[in-house]
């Protein structure tokens, strides 16, 4: 009786200290739970702050002051100082630099990320895969400077240029900043591929070349179209490399060896002083510069998702 009585007051106290625990473990659920929350909320607050000031100071132009969209999206001169604003000849230079970036940077990435992942020996491997990610470390600023002491004079010799500043130049920088992007993503995608697939081309005879190019990159071509997709974001939104080469005119481009000013470039080098409706114009630039991002990006996942289906 005794031996049970005192079974029955330590069972008493066990059960009198459970509900505490289970009452703290709750309250430090709840209280991490919402610290999550708060965060992912603030981080979404941050993005819609920052789009609704751009899109209010962009459009104000348009909505208050009268001014045409249409003017201001096809026209060809930029005169700030007598109120003429028109971003036609930017537009041509960032989509036609961003679009030579990707056609000289996807091949280059995507072949080099296939040498990492499935050909080179692991010794080769171990040094190219942290060299390649080493350049997504540089400065942007650093990539301009190789623009202008390498890049720029070597345009200049070859074509016989005036000047080697030119979108030329925009091009072959934006290739080279883009690959660290594309290499990276492209080398996990390829990683991901079961290597089912791969030993079962294999034994039906297809050589290792075949395999790559016929099994592993079709298999891995969403995350290669997600690379293109980061590689294409990075190309767009590039701003100090492409000041020091692009050679800054506003005049609308009709070769590869004329100047040019992207519209980030345009952005970073009037908003110093800019003020009034020349401001609100940039920020309307602003506006363009996202809504075609949106768009391509809108894109490029559509045709990833058809790719997975």
């Amino acid at each position: 009786m005794l031996a049970k009585s005192g079974n029955v007051k330590f069972e008493k106290k066990s059960v009198s200290k459970s509900p505490n625990k289970n009452k703290l473990k709750y309250l430090t659920d709840e209280i991490a739970e919402h610290v999550f929350m708060i965060s992912a909320l603030l981080g979404v607050a941050c993005l819609f702050i920052i789009i609704g000031f751009v899109f209010y100071k962009g459009l104000k132009p348009f909505i208050f002051e009268h001014y045409s969209f249409t003017e201001f999206l096809f026209g060809n001169e930029w005169v700030p100082s007598i109120g003429v604003f028109g971003i036609s000849p930017m537009i041509v230079a960032s989509i036609v630099g961003t679009l030579g970036a990707l056609f000289i940077g996807v091949p280059i990435g995507v072949l080099t990320a296939v040498y990492i992942a499935e050909l080179a020996p692991k010794k080769v491997a171990k040094i190219i895969s942290p060299a390649v990610e080493l350049l997504a470390g540089i400065p942007s600023v650093l990539y301009g400077i190789f623009g202008v002491v390498v890049i720029v004079p070597v345009i200049q010799s070859v074509f016989n240029a005036p000047k080697g500043q030119t979108l030329l130049a925009v091009i072959v920088v934006l290739s080279i900043m883009v690959l660290p992007t594309i290499v990276s993503v492209s080398e996990t995608a390829i990683r991901a591929v079961p290597k089912v697939y791969k030993e079962g081309s294999l034994a039906l005879g297809a050589s290792k070349i075949e395999t790559v190019f016929k099994v592993v990159i079709p298999a891995a071509k969403s995350g290669i179209l997600s690379a293109i997709v980061l590689g294409l974001g990075r190309a767009l939104g590039e701003t100090m490399a492409i000041i020091l080469v692009a050679g800054n005119s506003t005049i609308l481009p009709t070769s590869l060896l004329d100047s040019v000013r992207p519209l980030t470039t345009n952005i970073a080098l009037e908003m110093g002083y800019a003020y009034g409706t020349h401001q609100d114009m940039l920020f309307a630039a602003g506006v363009v510069l996202f809504v075609f991002i949106l768009m391509l990006n809108l894109i490029l996942n559509k045709i990833s998702n058809k790719v997975v289906k």
